[in-house]
């Protein structure tokens, strides 16, 4: 049985790159399943079925104590499993046990702890960082910047694929022109270096490498915050420069807070909450705020209106009356 278990993964793997899955989620899937294998003691899924599965994610909330969110993720690499590696069509897997996820209020920081964390930062996780709360995106957006998409004279930024695989239009603040300016400036070097050495492709989404030859060595295509490093694509097996990693981000984001003594976890995706409610606070119409977020739905902007400066909801305290 040591053995089937590998086989199984790779045939995983194989239907979630068809699918055009990130490498982020084929890693969570793969890991989710091997997790699920063990914990029946190699026994192949085939032989499983409901109660096997929801013994499982109940091992998850209860054992391990794991969120809502993540018990979740567990259950779509599962149900993933089944329906297009395994292709079981089960009646019993829309029934498997749904975690309800908790609705917890954004971490958000004032104008002045964003001003105390962003001087508190340099060099390219700076910029990303002043990025994130002056445009709104999310990490991985960012990280993801192609030069295309940055538009300096018409002050925009256009997000591919962003999460949903939607695309939407953002912001760029003035500040940011001449940083992100210099900045591709010394991209182009490296690129321009790259290319003298006989590198220089970047990694294309879906099939445009193959419909476009030529667009993986463009400028255009290449990553505004590249790899200071070459690395070895891990489905390919081609030499590129990808772009910088999240934890180097998160970890100079978390330094600065300590550093200027913010007490609230700070995270990248605390800029981008801090954007969305200042925008809020500013008087922007909560329609507007949830176009620059790409939200789906403006019940998941609402959510912001509930941190506004001026307490829950609006509401003036009646002790703030008594005179």
């Amino acid at each position: 049985m040591e053995g089937k278990p590998v086989r199984l993964l790779d045939r995983l793997r194989e239907a979630i790159r068809v699918r055009h899955y990130s490498l982020s989620t084929e890693r969570a899937y793969c890991d989710w399943v091997r997790r699920f294998i063990l914990f029946h003691e190699k026994r192949h899924p085939q032989e499983l079925g409901a109660v096997e599965v929801t013994a499982f994610l109940s091992h998850l909330a209860v054992g391990r104590n794991v969120s809502p969110s993540t018990q979740n993720q567990a259950k779509a690499a599962i149900l993933f499993l089944y329906r297009h590696v395994l292709e079981l069509q089960l009646p019993w897997l829309d029934e498997v046990v749904q975690a309800k996820p908790r609705q917890r209020l954004p971490v958000v920081l004032t104008e002045n702890e964003v001003r105390r964390l962003l001087l508190a930062m340099s060099g390219v996780s700076g910029l990303i960082a002043s990025l994130l709360y002056g445009t709104g995106l999310r990490l991985q957006e960012a990280l993801c910047l192609r030069v295309k998409d940055v538009e300096l004279q018409r002050r925009e930024v256009a997000v591919r694929q962003g999460k949903g695989g939607k695309d939407r239009v953002t912001v760029l603040p003035e500040n940011l022109v001449l940083p992100l300016r210099q900045q591709m400036a010394s991209s182009k070097a490296l690129h321009d270096a790259d290319l003298s050495a006989g590198f220089g492709h970047v990694w294309l989404p879906d099939a445009l490498a193959v419909k476009y030859p030529q667009a993986a060595r463009a400028w255009g295509w290449q990553f505004v915050f590249p790899s200071r490093q070459l690395s070895t694509d891990p489905r390919s097996g081609v030499v590129r420069r990808h772009h910088i990693q999240p934890d180097t981000v998160q970890r100079s984001i978390a330094t600065a807070a300590h550093r200027v003594r913010i007490a609230k976890p700070c995270s990248p995706h605390v800029l981008r909450h801090s954007f969305a409610t200042h925008l809020l606070q500013a008087g922007y119409d909560i329609r507007t705020v949830q176009e620059l977020l790409g939200h789906s739905d403006v019940s998941t902007t609402m959510i912001y209106t509930h941190v506004l400066n001026r307490g829950g909801r609006g509401v003036v305290s009646p002790l703030d009356r008594v005179g």
